[in-house]
């Protein structure tokens, strides 16, 4: 099974433990890693994560970042198809950087992709024609368990 952790979501397990949400996202964002880890599930990268890790100030948060990116068995590069797509999502009331993730995903035809941006996952979910099931850490884990 293919998962694809959006820049958010990879970056969970670093954020402050201040709410409850907060703690359990991190702790199924690090479960996720480990199911990666031993096989069990796929990671897939991307272009567009690498490019926003890399952005990242924070040296440990991009250190992090590109640590668990390199547990990935795939990688898509961005396209013309992809970023058609994305234009698309965008005009559907995406972000551009989020709808060049979600455009990858699909382009490597993964099965899950993982975010904690609330409002993504909402506007995600809405559209009938995305190829990838939206989901937040805390739902993969209910999903794949």
């Amino acid at each position: 099974m293919k998962v694809y952790l959006d820049t958010c979501s990879l970056q969970r397990p670093l954020d402050s433990k201040t709410q409850i949400r907060i703690m359990l996202e991190s702790e199924a964002v690090l479960g996720i890693i480990a199911l990666c880890e031993t096989n069990q599930l796929e990671l897939v990268s991307s272009e567009v994560l690498l490019f926003e890790v890399r952005q990242n100030p924070q040296i440990v948060r991009r250190e992090f970042g590109l640590e668990v990116l390199s547990k990935a068995t795939s990688f898509v590069s961005v396209s013309v198809p992809i970023e058609q797509r994305a234009r698309g999502l965008h005009k559907l009331g995406i972000k551009p950087l989020d709808a060049l993730h979600l455009a990858s995903a699909e382009e490597a035809q993964v099965d899950y992709f993982c975010t904690c941006d609330d409002k993504f996952l909402k506007k995600a979910q809405a559209i009938s024609d995305v190829k990838t099931k939206v989901v937040s850490p805390i739902e993969l884990i209910e999903e794949i368990e």
